[in-house]
Order: structure tokens, then sequence, then C-alpha cells
């Protein structure tokens, strides 16, 4: 990746200065009547603003729209934007909306809605927590044109807005973006290609859409990652909740549904022999395996035992669980950032070097002060991935001498449960495990579970003075080389703080019937795809 894929953004004049016109709506015709997917877990979480769960972001990207999307290289592009002009100094940005554009209830979208959906989405994401302190104002010129005036130049705006990470810039109607950012909203008005069927939704069984006939896509280019015309080709798509594999496989190989997303290691060998399916690996940045900690409660609000279990991390142990020995499918050696991405590093990695040493690691967290608490660990029940890290997790913990109770439950529920604050013993929680998609923790902006703001940060609420001072610098850095030099010092002083547990990188192989084409890389997208 080059440097302009980065700092993709700021730049003096007019990117995709379309003529304001409307454009004609994807209306319904010639279309394939049903898609049916099996999502990688239930759909806990409406609002993808309120939640970092990728099923979650996933639903969003169904449901709306954003004012700039990701192209293959990561560049951002327009996309509810018909273009945008910067002033020479960079501190005075105006966004112009497309024409025409529609929300779900019939209602135009106006700059008003935008501004409110940045106000929210700013207030819960990494990069936009950056972005706000430099707004000195934000206001609509007319209903199409969104003008940000900043007390200082943010190269990396457009980057924001359109990134695909969670949580996503998604514009909702501004009565609905008023929400408090932590409450999620009382209705799901989409701006996107599909709309969300709350009367059909069944937890555990069913989420289901249908096309939205009066949303524009782009008028011009080639759909690439979230950018480029979103052309949905079903009238209706249904997401069939299952938990079980095996259940899972069997409906795929017999028809009854068109798409898995993420097919277990055990059962990929026998899909691949149906001749009826085909297995790719859509997300070239993988998925990064992390142990995240609770820093409000003991024993893990004690920096000093999170890092002492750093030692006792082995990645090839973890990888081997999830996605099984061929190692051509999963890396160890994993820091901060993923393999292979600019800002990934050899800096402070000798912590997870080497042989374990189980005695040693015991002796440093008893000498760090662990005094015997329990470890309260939540391990998902439907999600095999997890479930694998988190047997994997609390074995390694016994082994250094800790107490440990599992907390066996669907995704669903840890998605509810790790979000309280109380202490363990009272419905809280110590531990618990995730993946993220290697472009959602690429660099220290996008970077969730490196935030160390206390009670705004991600699940776990760290405070890392130290880690933010430094991520602050790297936003203000003046090239790619500086960044890079700053994100050696933030994977270091990561690995000292250790408010997670770096724990390896696989790649998931996704499954769909044979006779779906059109399928884009990089996050479960339902735009575009065609059915024989």
């Amino acid at each position: 990746m080059q440097r302009r894929h980065l700092l993709a953004g700021i730049a003096t004049g007019a990117l995709g200065g379309l003529p304001g016109r409307a454009a004609l709506g994807q209306g319904t015709a010639n279309a394939s009547k049903l898609l049916r997917f099996v999502p990688q877990a239930d759909l806990a979480a409406l609002d993808p603003i309120v939640t970092t769960a990728n099923v979650s972001r996933n639903h969003g990207f169904a449901v709306w729209d954003t004012l700039y999307g990701f192209n293959q290289d990561f560049e951002p592009e327009p996309q509810m934007a018909e273009g945008h002009n910067v002033d020479t100094d960079g501190k005075r940005v105006s966004i112009r909306l497309r024409e025409g554009l529609k929300f779900h209830d019939g209602e135009p979208v106006r700059a008003q809605d935008c501004i409110a959906s940045i106000r929210r989405w700013a207030a819960r994401d990494p990069i936009g927590q950056q972005l706000l302190p430099r707004i000195e104002e934000m206001s609509a010129a007319d209903d199409r044109t969104i003008v940000l005036r900043l007390s200082r130049p943010f190269p990396l705006l457009f980057h924001a807005l359109g990134k695909p990470s969670a949580p996503v810039c998604f514009i909702m109607p501004e009565r609905l973006a008023e929400t408090e950012p932590t409450r999620a909203v009382s209705e799901i008005i989409g701006s996107g290609p599909f709309r969300f069927l709350p009367d059909e939704r069944i937890p555990g069984r069913r989420v289901a859409y249908e096309r939205f006939a009066d949303y524009l896509p782009r008028p011009e280019g080639v759909p690439t990652w979230t950018a480029g015309p979103k052309r949905a080709e079903f009238d209706r798509v249904e997401w069939h909740i299952k938990p079980d594999a095996q259940a899972a496989a069997e409906s795929l190989e017999a028809g009854d549904v068109d798409w898995w997303e993420n097919p277990t290691v055990a059962l990929q060998t026998s899909l691949r022999r149906n001749r009826n399916v085909v297995m790719e690996i859509l997300d070239p940045t993988g998925l990064i395996g992390i142990a995240r900690f609770n820093a409000l409660h003991p024993p893990f609000n004690n920096p000093a035992i999170r890092r002492a279990l750093l030692g006792a991390v082995d990645q090839a142990a973890y990888m081997t669980a999830v996605i099984g020995a061929d190692r051509s499918l999963w890396r160890d050696d994993v820091g901060i950032f993923p393999p292979g991405t600019p800002f990934a590093s050899d800096e402070g990695m000798g912590v997870l070097d080497g042989a374990r040493d189980y005695d040693k690691v015991k002796r440093e967290i008893t000498e760090a002060g662990y005094a015997g608490e329990k470890v309260v660990l939540l391990a998902a029940t439907d999600f095999p991935t997890l479930a694998a890290l988190a047997e994997t997790g609390a074995e390694m913990l016994r082994r250094v001498g800790m107490e440990v109770e599992t907390v066996a439950a669907p995704w669903n529920e840890i998605v509810q449960r790790r979000a309280r604050r109380t202490p363990p013993a009272e419905g809280g929680w110590s531990m618990f495990f995730t993946t993220w998609s290697g472009i959602d923790i690429m660099t220290p902006g996008v970077n969730q579970a490196l935030r160390g703001t206390g009670d705004r940060a991600w699940f776990g609420w760290p405070t890392l003075p130290r880690l933010e001072e430094l991520r602050g610098q790297w936003f203000d850095a003046p090239d790619l080389d500086a960044q890079k030099k700053l994100a050696r010092e933030i994977q270091a002083e990561a690995l000292r703080e250790a408010p997670y547990l770096p724990l390896g990188q696989y790649f998931q192989a996704t499954a769909y019937r044979r006779g779906i084409s059109g399928m884009l890389r990089g996050l479960p997208l339902f735009w575009n795809i065609h059915k024989a």
C-alpha cells in the first residue's frame, strides 16, 4: 500500500465533480428474487454505531449508505457525496450531496441529516474522536451542501468518512442521528440499497431485507469494496441464523441457502468436494485474534499482570485451534498491526518470541500483585473460531495459576454482557475473545482496541495517556516515514500496557453456491451479486 492510499483525502479542488442531476433508481426489473445468507452470528445489535460487532457493521452496509466508500486500493471515493472542495489552507471543506437521495421513509437526505450522523458517529469512532476537536463549525449551506470549518487541517477526513471499519459513518435521518451515541436508535430508517424489515425479524432465527426501489446508485464507476455503484440485484435478502455448523453446511449443500459467511475448518474439506459449492477467501487482510482485558476491575486493572501474560501467549496454538495445522492459512509472530500492512513491525516483539515459560509467568503475575481473583472469561458458543480462542485462552490462564470461570453463551449475549462495567462477580467480566478484520486495525487511526480514553474507550475501558499522546502525533505526521516511526513507538507502548493480547492472524474462507457471481472482496456485501 502506498502513502497516497492511507492519506487519500484533502486536496485542493473537487473530486468527482458531477453535474447535479437525479439518477435513475435501481428499480426491480430483471432482479433475482431471493438471496439466502448464513451470517457469522445472530444480529444482536441493530444500530451499528453503538457496537463494533462485525455482524452489525455488515447489516449496516445493507441498510445505510455512506458519504464516501473505499475502493480496492483503500482509497476513499465519493458515494452519497457528488464531490467536495477544500480551501488551500485545508481548513474549510465543503461536501456536495448527489441529487435525489432518499431515506427509506421517503424523506430526502439533507445536509442536516449528514451533519447529525457525522457527529454521532465521531463520538464513537477512534478517528472521529480525533476529528471532533478540530471542528470549529459544521453547517449546512443548503440542503445538499455540508460545510466544515476546521481549526487545523485533517488529512484523513475523507478516509475517516469512508472507512469500512466499525463503527462506519452511516447516514441516518437527523431525528434518529440526534440519539445519544451510546443508546441505540429507536427505528431502523436507512439510506442504502436494502430496507430492513423489522416485523420479520425473529431473534436467533431470521433477519430480512427488501430492495429499496428508490435508492440511487452512483451513475458511474465499477463496484469495488464499498465504493462505486451499489446495484441491488435481489428483491429480497434473508439472513438465516444457524449456530449449528453442521446444519449450516447441510443447508448450503442442499441448496436451501445460497451463501455461508464463515464455514468452520472441520467442514471446509467436505464442502470443497461438493461441485456445487465454491470456497473463496474474500478478505486479503485476514482476521486478527485478540484477548481483551477488562481494565476496570482486578486482576486486569493492573497493567503489570496484563503485560506478564504476553509471555504465556503461544500464537501458533491459538491459530491451530482456530483454523488447523495448515500454516498457509495462518501466521504467528503477529504484533499490533497485521503482517503485510505498512505499519507492521518487530518493535517490542521479543516478549512474544521463543518457548513459553509458564512457571516464569506465574511468578511474574504473583509478584505483580495477582491475589487469586477469579477471571470471568466470556466464550461464544455459536461462533466456532471464538470458542476455540476462548478454550485455548482458558487453558493458558490456568497454566499460569489463575482461577478461571468460563461463561459460555451465544455471541449476541456475549455482546450484551461485555458492555457491562459492573465487577465480574456482579454480572460483569474479566476477559473476552474476538477477531478483527485486518483493515479494522491496520493503522493507529482505526484500531479501536488501542484507544486509551477510559470510559470512552472500546469495551475494556483502559486509560493509556502515553498511547493517546503518540496516536495524536501520528495523525499530524507529515509523511509515511514519520508515521511508520510513530507506529513502532505505538506498538512498543501497546505491548507495555497490554490492553489486549494479540493471538495471531488467519484467513477465513467463505462458501457459496455455484451460480453466484459478482461477489465483492473484503466484506459480506449484498449489492452487485447475481444468481444464475
